[in-house]
């Protein structure tokens, strides 16, 4: 695979560079490494200091193939960040009274799942148990279900025609279905639909720019992104342009990098949800190895540590053609950072997949330490 990208990598390298903050960097370097030793066709990432200046930065091409410089700030999908999102206003409407953590989620959805038992807490922390609708969607042949729409029920009863991995409270399993559950929880309390109240009750509170809920049938990305690719039963093709649906409230949120760090740190600022929630939020249960090393995840946020001392807070995405990860450090500096490609798409084995991963993970924690 590797011969045939020597043109595609000598192009992006054409592009390495920053926005707002010097070239020779140390923080520019790990984006360019993200590129040209990890083999992603772009990354970008942007820094929020704690009094809310921000540098943006950008490495790569937009196109594979072709000569086109790397948006700032451009838009990605952003993939479970969409989880954060949603547990926010979840944590919304606890705080108002129309929503009990411990309490079953059958009660607000009644017959919705076989189990009486799980609670909305337990969906929220991925300790429900009920079994990931994505890896019995088929998602292996992307190319056939690329531009194929799903009714967010038909994801649940893809979950429910399949057995637990664990009993409720037992242990975590990251599940989709949670999310999905959860989606349909706020629909059914509100009376509106789970993008409506994202839209109004976060990306309008703040004001994030870049950050919308595609609406029904849309594939597109609205104004300025670098185009995302994926590894398909064709090859390495340019997913851009796919629909979303599948992922729904459990990953369907289009964003930018500048937009994540803006929610994240209203959301730890307390902006977001009161602070009896935000505590409940930020109760974590051990992910022992589903997730990246020393990551403990809470309601809908998820904890890891930094080599200069102390854990950040944030989530990240996966989604075909795009990756992102970041967070808030204890100083309430944030950063966040997108690549065009999920690891393993544009390396020849699953050992170097694994490494450009790490270097995502690195880059964050280095952004985070202070690196400029």
């Amino acid at each position: 695979m590797k011969k045939t990208l020597v043109g595609v990598l000598a192009t992006a390298m054409l592009f390495t560079g920053t926005a707002l903050a010097a070239p020779s960097g140390q923080l520019q370097k790990q984006l360019d490494g993200l590129v040209q030793q990890h083999e992603f066709p772009a990354a970008l990432g942007t820094v929020t200091e704690a009094g809310g200046r921000t540098s943006a930065y950008t490495s790569g091409t937009s196109e594979v193939g072709k000569r086109v410089p790397v948006p700032k700030n451009g838009r990605v999908r952003a993939g479970s960040n969409t989880k954060a999102f949603v547990a926010a206003v979840v944590m919304q409407l606890v705080g108002e009274g129309k929503v009990e953590l411990d309490k079953p989620i059958n009660h607000y959805l009644p017959g919705a799942i076989k189990d009486d038992r799980i609670t909305v807490r337990q969906l929220l922390n991925h300790t429900s148990g009920l079994a990931n609708y994505t890896g019995h969607l088929g998602l292996e042949r992307f190319e056939e279900l690329r531009h194929r729409y799903f009714e967010p029920r038909e994801l649940l009863d893809v979950a429910n025609a399949h057995p637990v991995t664990n009993q409720p409270g037992e242990k975590f399993k990251y599940s989709n279905t949670n999310y999905v559950l959860l989606g349909l929880l706020v629909q059914k309390t509100t009376g509106r639909p789970i993008a409506e109240n994202v839209e109004q009750r976060i990306i309008r509170k703040l004001g994030l720019e870049d950050t919308y809920w595609p609406g029904v049938g849309e594939q597109g990305i609205r104004g300025k992104h670098p185009h995302g690719y994926a590894m398909t039963g064709n090859g390495i093709e340019d997913v851009t342009e796919l629909d979303p649906s599948w992922g729904w409230a459990a990953g369907q949120l289009v964003s930018s990098t500048k937009d994540l760090n803006s929610f994240y740190r209203a959301l730890l600022k307390g902006d977001l949800v009161q602070k009896a929630q935000l505590e409940e939020m930020k109760k974590t249960v051990d992910t022992k190895g589903e997730m990246w090393p020393g990551a403990e995840y809470g309601l809908g946020i998820a904890s890891s540590p930094l080599t200069c001392g102390g854990r950040y807070w944030g989530h990240g995405g996966d989604i075909h053609g795009y990756e992102t990860r970041g967070g808030v450090a204890p100083d309430g500096r944030a950063f966040s950072v997108a690549v065009t490609a999920l690891p393993g798409t544009f390396q020849d084995t699953p050992e170097e997949g694994d490494k450009a991963h790490s270097a995502m993970l690195a880059t964050v924690d280095a952004a985070l330490c202070g690196a400029k």
